[in-house]
């Protein structure tokens, strides 16, 4: 960490030092005097000047010449003190024998108390200011202000005082009645007053003092800082301090789903158990990004036995420690069964449903990649949707109870490949579903989720940690955000809904505008776009064009008719399905076409089916050329 000191120059430094010690020495002599003779006994003549102008000088010149002014004042030691004694031993005798020398009046006894008060002066004032620096006190501490003055702001202050790391200066409070007064010594503004802050302090970082905030209010406070390009740190919750699990004063970051200040609705345990509880589920694509989280979330309701099935070894097998590990921890003997396997491979998956008399089936594999998909169009058909039919076919002949798809609001009018695949995946579904058998067939569509592979936050935090620039294809591009965690457990409960062949969606919330979330991740890690507004700021933005299929915004319904169900966050989609004999017409067309390799023939099937699928992009033609994204950008802005 470079600190303000280490900021001086050396130059500087050594004036700071001379001066200091001229004084020192100036009073030290004179004191000398005083201690012996007292003020009216002192003599004052052109001897004692002479005498005095010789010790002092001579004693900064030996000073200097043995590199005491050389030595780092932090790393002062006692070889830096016997140093300085030494020299002031030698300047002692000299002061005692040029007293002859310009016939001065000098008493034996002063030459030996000024060796005394110069060593306390010199010596001294050098080991304390070492002592310290090297606990980390004044401008060695980085300079915090504590959001929040009631009894946790307290708390948090006194920790921090007893730590090397953070030096409080401030309280910031919404509370009028404690605004303008002082506790443990530290003033409290109001939260109007964080510019005022910043111009008496400079830069500092906010440390958020509220054991349980409400994610609105939270996204608020957040709102009120990130404009001044203040990080932020947050304590940790209430009961991992309670528990002993984390200190007040270990602290984190503001995360995106407090950033977009979502709050969570309580979900329904009878959703929740349904397909679950005492049951055998499988879950596809398990070493996934939501595949991981729909396990985390099963093996807490209790099923009879979990299959985890993945194409990879690595995120198989990275899955299943974590789940031992959590497994471990709550003491519980669930079964557990990784399994290495493609869900292309129909007899494969017959065998292991039967095997394992699976009943619920949370499907999660896929390509979700739009630029990889749309590059590799034979994998992303054969993966999402014969895949899917594969799997959804096994599921039929041996009777699994719940057959749940995963999709996308890619699959909405889609203008790529990868949200073509997946519509077709949904009408695959729903053509088997009004087929007679037990399965009973349901479609969850959702938008983005923040920390998924390939998701936009972790790149940008890794892009803003590097130094930029942030990476963004079209400066007015939105998207809808919601976390992990609720997708999943927001899938497992739509799961439980309907009687086949339904597709629903998750609210995901307000949509967000993706330059508008790279200036809040900046700002909130204490750093400051760069741009024509502010040249002088830290990271970049460049503009890269829109990538083949993307779109500037997603949409969750193909119609505007979606229903409202008894969950505030799930509704209904009425959507439009194909009887089975005509989505069997367009699979086995697909199949021909990926034997013979016909790339052009994939696409132009799915454009003629019955998905909207569009891939020609409005604005193509501008897409190798980033300045006019930005000359878009400071029109709209």
């Amino acid at each position: 960490m470079i600190r303000k000191i280490d900021l001086i120059p050396s130059s500087i430094k050594l004036l700071i030092s001379l001066s200091y010690d001229l004084a020192s020495l100036t009073t030290a002599f004179f004191l000398a005097y005083f201690i012996r003779l007292g003020l009216e006994g002192t003599p004052v003549t052109w001897g004692e000047i002479s005498l005095f102008v010789s010790v002092i000088s001579s004693t900064l010149i030996l000073f200097y010449s043995f590199d005491v002014y050389r030595s780092v004042v932090r790393y002062f030691n006692s070889k830096a003190f016997l140093k300085i004694l030494g020299l002031l031993v030698f300047t002692s005798t000299l002061f005692y024998l040029l007293g002859f020398i310009f016939d001065a009046f000098v008493p034996r006894s002063v030459p030996i108390v000024f060796l005394v008060l110069a060593t306390i002066f010199i010596a001294g004032a050098r080991a304390i200011a070492s002592l310290l620096i090297e606990k980390q006190w004044f401008d060695e501490r980085e300079g915090v202000v504590i959001y929040g003055a009631s009894s946790t702001g307290r708390q948090l202050v006194e920790a921090l005082s007893l730590g090397k790391k953070y030096q409080p200066l401030a309280f910031i409070d919404e509370k009028k009645r404690y605004q303008g007064r002082s506790v443990l010594g530290l003033k409290i503004y109001s939260h109007l007053d964080v510019h005022k802050l910043v111009s008496k302090y400079g830069h500092f970082k906010v440390l958020i003092a509220i054991p349980k905030v409400d994610p609105i209010r939270l996204k608020q406070i957040v709102s009120t800082l990130e404009p001044c390009a203040l990080e932020v740190l947050i304590i940790p919750s209430m009961s991992d301090m309670v528990s002993g699990k984390r200190s007040i004063d270990e602290l984190r970051e503001v995360s995106i789903k407090e950033l977009l200040g979502r709050k969570t609705v309580e979900p329904i345990a009878e959703l929740l158990s349904a397909n679950i509880t005492n049951k055998v589920v499988l879950v596809t694509g398990a070493g996934g990004s939501i595949g991981k989280e729909l396990c985390k979330q099963i093996i807490q309701h209790n099923p009879k036995k979990l299959v985890l099935l993945d194409v990879s070894e690595a995120f198989l097998y990275e899955i299943d420690q974590e789940l031992k590990e959590i497994l471990l921890d709550n003491q519980s003997n669930l079964t557990l069964i990784p399994l290495i396997g493609n869900v292309q491979n129909g007899m494969l998956m017959s065998h292991i449903l039967r095997n394992n008399s699976i009943q619920t089936i949370y499907h999660t594999a896929a390509y979700k990649h739009v630029p990889m998909v749309e590059s590799n169009v034979i994998a992303g058909v054969t993966n999402n949707v014969l895949g899917t039919y594969e799997i959804a076919q096994a599921a039929i002949y041996n009777e699994v109870e719940t057959f749940v798809l995963i999709s996308t609001d890619k699959a909405v009018r889609p203008t790529n490949v990868m949200g073509a695949t997946k519509r077709l995946a949904e009408l695959v579904l729903q053509g088997l579903a009004l087929k007679d058998h037990d399965t009973r067939f349901v479609m969850v569509r959702f938008g983005n989720v923040l920390g998924s592979s390939g998701s936009v936050v972790p790149l940008f935090k890794k892009q803003i940690k590097k130094g930029g620039p942030i990476t963004i294809t079209h400066p007015d591009i939105i998207r809808y955000f919601m976390t992990i965690p609720e997708a999943a457990q927001l899938v497992i409960q739509a799961g439980a809904m309907g009687s086949g062949g339904d597709v629903f969606v998750l609210d995901m919330g307000d949509p967000v505008k993706i330059i508008d979330l790279a200036y809040k991740m900046t700002h909130l890690m204490g750093l400051t776009i760069k741009d024509d507004d502010n040249p002088n700021g830290d990271i970049p933005i460049k503009f890269t064009g829109l990538r083949a299929g993307e779109k500037l915004y997603e949409e969750l319904l193909i119609d505007d008719k979606a229903k409202r169900t008894f969950h505030e966050r799930i509704l209904s989609a009425n959507e439009r399905y194909l009887p089975w004999a005509d989505v069997a017409k367009i699979v086995d067309n697909l199949t021909v076409a990926m034997s013979n390799e016909d790339v052009p023939k994939i696409k132009q099937i799915l454009m003629d089916a019955p998905l909207e699928y569009k891939p020609d992009n409005p604005i193509k033609n501008v897409q190798e050329n980033p300045e006019f994204f930005e000359r878009v950008y400071k029109q709209n802005n």
